[in-house]
Formats: structure tokens, sequence, C-alpha cells
């Protein structure tokens, strides 16, 4: 008996902690999350396909990046200003009815045939508007459902989530496609979205603490800015994310890298699947045993060691010739990049003020949702001149140099630990 007990605690402490499920609004918040992982990623994948068929030009589906990107850079900011000066809920209510009625129309235009990538282009463009402001709204929501030890492992269960979808989301939108055809995507996403407001209208009134409703604007953006500044540990959150992902991600080398490296042919294969699937699947197996991570304090220090991780297993990616090595290195980059994730997450919801967490968390979603695509640019551009193999292993490398420079800069991330029982207020719903 003992020795089952025993190996039960083993498991207890790897397999993804579920207490903040037994948690009725969480619960809630987080089934609507699995939802969408898997219904977004079929549109992610229904967009740039309908353009393609539509235009038969790669550069209109490159257009469709830099049409989600400004939305989601205007209105991150913007909504967690929102997010900050009414009630948490019903913004997420509009927001969502907002991605729900754009999915529809999206399915519509398809249905029916429209056949203009402008309107396909147009929709994309709301669509992701609404979904700028309801990211930062539904993260800054988690605090004032969640006590904060338990931050960490709430964190650990969306992102699992999320991750779950970008690897199995593309994969089953590959498989429906030829079966259901490309409009009965958007009508699952559409459907998908449904179960999501029937979710939050469950969730509790979440008023700001302050009592106060009332209109957010220009200066409310201003004053998040002028208090992110002032908060080290919150400002060396986001240089430590921009280094990892601006520095490190090397996702724009691996139609070249696949083909000419690892021997795919011309026009795709096994090598490029594996190498677009392989973060993701790390960040998920890493979230499916991440029943440790609220028992670490030292969460800078944590952040800082998985983002050095994150730099080495890069530079190994771009020293790798072959394909399974690579894999492995870039799955041990999406563990790493978990990890600093779910404390990034944690820290972020701690360490601000309530009056302040929706723009924190909106500057998040800005630093998530352009990190990467800055990083296309200059890894596209850093390739041209010195080589695939050189601009990641050089950008691994340099994410290393630049995390430890920022720590010396801001060394109070470093030491940042997670609130003690004592200091921990208790959530408010």
């Amino acid at each position: 008996m003992g020795g089952r007990s025993g190996a039960r605690r083993v498991l207890g402490s790897l397999v993804v902690d579920r207490r903040p499920l037994r948690i009725p609004a969480f619960r809630r918040l987080w089934i609507s999350s699995v939802v969408t992982a898997i219904g977004s990623q079929l549109t992610a994948v229904a967009v740039p396909k309908q353009v393609f068929d539509l235009t038969g030009s790669s550069g209109y589906v490159g257009l469709t990046g830099a049409v989600a990107l400004v939305p989601l850079l205007v209105f991150g900011l913007w909504g967690g200003a929102i997010a900050d000066t009414v009630d948490r809920r019903r913004l997420l209510l509009v927001s969502n009815i907002g991605i729900a009625g754009t999915a529809a129309l999206l399915w519509a235009q398809a249905f029916l045939a429209v056949d203009s990538v402008w309107v396909v282009l147009a929709l994309l463009g709301v669509n992701q508007a609404f979904f700028a402001i309801n990211m930062p709204t539904r993260n800054a929501v988690v605090a004032r459902l969640v006590p904060e030890h338990l931050l960490p492992s709430a964190a650990a269960l969306t992102g699992t989530m999320m991750t779950f979808g970008a690897v199995f989301g593309p994969l089953a939108a590959g498989a429906l496609l030829p079966v259901v055809g490309l409009s009965t995507l958007y009508l699952v996403d559409t459907a998908a979205l449904v179960v999501v407001l029937w979710a939050v209208w469950r969730l509790p009134a979440l008023p700001p603490t302050s009592g106060l409703v009332r209109r957010a604007g220009l200066r409310d953006v201003v004053d998040g800015f002028r208090y992110m500044a002032t908060q080290k540990v919150l400002l060396a959150s986001f240089v430590v994310d921009i280094v990892a992902m601006v520095a490190g991600m090397p996702r724009a080398l691996f139609p070249e890298m696949a083909e000419r490296t690892f021997g795919d042919p011309p026009g795709g294969g096994l090598a490029l699947g594996w190498l677009f699937a392989a973060i993701p699947l790390g960040a998920m197996l890493i979230g499916l045993m991440s029943g440790w991570v609220s028992r670490v304090r030292r969460q800078g220090a944590a952040v800082v060691v998985a983002i050095c991780v994150w730099g080495l297993a890069v530079a190994g990616f771009g020293l790798a010739n072959s394909l399974w090595l690579a894999v492995v290195f870039l799955a041990i980059g999406g563990a790493a990049d978990m990890v600093s994730a779910i404390y990034r997450m944690a820290i972020l919801q701690s360490a601000a003020t309530d009056e302040m967490r929706g723009r924190t968390q909106g500057a998040f979603t800005v630093v998530v949702a352009g990190g990467p695509r800055v990083a296309d640019l200059t890894h596209g551009w850093a390739a041209a001149g010195v080589g695939t193999a050189a601009a990641a292993t050089g950008g691994g490398v340099l994410v290393i140099v630049l995390v430890v420079l920022a720590v010396l800069l801001l060394p109070a991330f470093w030491r940042y630990r997670a609130p003690t029982a004592e200091e921990r207020p208790a959530p408010t719903a």
C-alpha cells in the first residue's frame, strides 16, 4: 500500500495539476478555451487556404498575416484598457459574440461562393479585432477566479489546451477539408463559439474592483504603459519574451530547411509538417507533465533558465543535419517556451494590480502576437545573408546573451519570488 501511495504522489507531481478545475467559474472558462483551441485552428487553416484558392498567390496568403497583425496590435492594447474599466464578463460576452458573428459570416461567404478575397480579408480583420479584445480580458479574469498559489497551474492547464489545438487543429482541418469542404470548417468554428458563449454567460459578474465602470480612452492605454515602465518585474517579463521570440523563433526558416537541409520534395512533404508541429508538440507534452509548477517560488529565475534552454535548443536545431534530431531540439525548445509562458503569465497576474491587469495582459497579447512575426522578418533576412544554419544557431546564441544582459540590467526579475500564503489576497469574483 505504501508503494502505491508513493507512486501516486510521484505521478501527481508530474501530471498536470487539476486543482484549478475544482473552481466552477474557472472550469467554465477553461472549457471554453478547450472548445476554441480546436475551432479557431480550423479557421486559421481555412482562411489562407481560401485566399490561395481565390488568388493562386502566396503573396496574398502572406497578406493575411498583416491583416491579422494590425488589429491585434491596436485592439490588444485598447482591449486591455477596456477590460480594466468595465465588467469583464460582459466584455467577454460582447467580444465572443463578435468573434462568432464574423466566423458565421466567413461561413456564409464561402457557402454562397462570394469569391471575393477582399471580403475574406475584411472579415478576418474584424475577427482578429474582437479576438484582440477577448484575449487580454480572458487572461485578466483568471486572477479573479483562482487563488494566487494556483495561478501557475491554471496557466499550465490553459496553455496545454492551446498547444493541443495548435498540434491537432491543423491536422483535423487537413483531414476534414477533402471530406466536408472548406465552408464547413468555418461552420464548425461558429458552432464551437456558441458553446463558448454559454460558458461565459455562466461566469459571475466581474466589475472593476473600484466599483467604477467607465469608458476607456487613449489616456488609459498611456497610463498602462507608464505603470508597466515603473514595475521592473513586469517590464523584464516583456523584455525577455521579446528577446526569446524576436531573436530565437526560427519558423521562417522551416520551408527552406525542410527542402534543402532535410530533403523534402519542392512541393512540400513530411519534414515541413514535423518542423511546424515540433514546437507546439513539446509545449503540449510539458503542459501535460506540469504538476510541479505550482511548487516553484523563484518564478523569475525559472523564466530566465527556461529561455536560456530555448536558446540552446534553437542553436542545436540550426546545427542539426538529421530531421529527427532537429525535431527533438525544437520539441525541447517548445517545452522550455511553455515553462517560460506559464511563469510569465503567473507573474503578470500576481504582480500587477487588478486595476492594471487588463492592460498588462493587452501588452502581453501584443508581444505574443507581434514577436514571432518580427522574427519571421529578421530570420528571413539573416538567412538570405548567411544561410539558414547560421541564422538559426546565431539567433539561439543571441537569445542567451541578450537574456543574461537583461537580467543584469533588471536584477529584480531574477530575484522575483511568488508571494507566500500569508501575502496572498483571496480572489474576488
